[in-house]
């Protein structure tokens, strides 16, 4: 039971952001949700949510995410934050312009939603925020290079606001899937993962549900 709790997703269009709406739509939460894509606008209608239109590298969008939230419910007890793919390519080849935009991307997402909820969290006596991160921030691959090396500089950053949150009870936690169903994976892959399929956004999803709520109130 979620007695109504309010929840925030990023990148709530499709894949494991789309999943993460209806896994905690479905155990009751209230949700609002942003994305650039339209498709959040039929999966805000599907899900009875409030949406805005918008990207995490939006400052702006980001706080009109957060107002809208606070304007329709008074509160937000979870924030989801998902992204969409840095560039990918040769490590040497990348541009400055291109590990910027990661990092902003990727990192400074966090951050700056951590500016504009923490406040709020702290007022009602604590929150969860999960961030999707990836399985290259633990074991950096060539194959995302700029996603590896940002996220494992989030890893660092998650730590450390535990340290200065966790008192106040608002937990931050990062998931970090590997392959998923989201897009295709070829053979050649499915056969060095262990189950020898890729994970699907459902199972990330209810991976998320728990980490938001109090049973994951210790990790």
């Amino acid at each position: 039971m979620t007695d109504n709790k309010v929840a925030l997703i990023t990148a709530a269009g499709k894949g494991m952001g789309a999943a993460c709406a209806r896994e905690l739509h479905h155990s009751g939460y209230r949700l609002v949700l942003m994305s650039p894509s339209e498709n959040v606008v039929k999966l805000a209608h599907e899900l009875g949510a409030k949406y805005l239109q918008g990207s995490v590298t939006d400052l702006s969008a980001l706080q009109c995410f957060v107002e809208l939230a606070m304007s329709e419910y008074g509160r937000i007890d979870g924030v989801v934050n998902n992204t969409g793919h840095a560039a990918k390519g040769d490590l040497l080849k990348l541009t400055d312009q291109q590990w910027a935009e990661g990092f902003e991307l990727l990192f400074l997402n966090v951050v700056r939603m951590s500016r504009l909820v923490v406040p709020i969290m702290s007022n009602q006596g604590g929150g969860s925020i999960v961030n999707i991160s990836t399985f290259g921030a633990i074991e950096p691959t060539l194959d995302f290079p700029i996603s590896s090396a940002v996220r494992a500089g989030l890893a660092g950053y998650v730590k450390m606001f535990s340290q200065q949150y966790g008192p106040m009870d608002i937990r931050m936690n990062n998931v970090l899937p590997g392959y998923i169903d989201s897009y295709e994976v070829n053979s050649s892959i499915t056969d060095y993962i262990p189950l020898h399929r890729p994970g699907k956004t459902e199972e990330i999803a209810k991976t998320v549900k728990f980490l938001l709520s109090e049973e994951s109130g210790y990790i």
